[in-house]
């Protein structure tokens, strides 16, 4: 289990501190892949809990910070993008672009900046919680803060109302 100490969550809790964040990373018990996991160890809803998924979009990356209570709608995601398609990233990309690996992906960390959307949904909750470079650490913040943080753009993502309720990994 991870130490405040390890190097990405200690890397993302000094670059909380330079930002002005008001949040502090927090080590859990166990690693935490998945929303509904997150949610159930830190006693929130699973809505609270900012899934950061990692697409290819024009064959760019692309960071989305979705609520953990819906699914990424891709083509919604092209669509608001202009791009023929949108597809998750493989799991060697996101290691290469986030220096994090899947599961414990903070929105912020990472060796060069990341275009990001973040799901308007997140406005619902007061507090949000955000992986903090390793699936056992994660780190409160509010949804401003969050856009404020990666330079994200407010947006759409989540698929519609039907799937909305399909509970998602990380």
């Amino acid at each position: 289990m991870p130490s405040p100490a390890h190097p990405r969550a200690a890397a993302v809790g000094r670059l909380l501190q330079e930002a002005g964040a008001t949040g502090r990373v927090r080590v859990l018990p166990a690693e935490v892949r998945t929303a509904a996991a997150a949610a159930a160890e830190l006693g929130v809803p699973v809505g609270a809990i900012a899934n950061s998924l990692v697409f290819v979009a024009a064959g760019q990356p692309l960071l989305v910070l979705t609520s953990g209570a819906h699914r990424v709608d891709e083509s919604k995601v092209a669509t608001l993008l202009g791009v023929g398609s949108v597809s998750r990233a493989p799991t060697e990309l996101v290691r290469r672009v986030t220096g994090q690996p899947i599961g414990g992906v903070a929105p912020i960390g990472h060796p060069e900046p990341l275009g990001t959307l973040v799901d308007v949904e997140l406005a619902r909750h007061e507090q949000v919680w955000a992986a903090a470079g390793h699936p056992a650490t994660v780190f409160p913040t509010t949804y401003d803060e969050l856009l404020r943080l990666t330079a994200g753009t407010p947006a759409e993502v989540g698929a519609d109302a039907e799937h909305a309720a399909e509970a998602v990994g990380p």
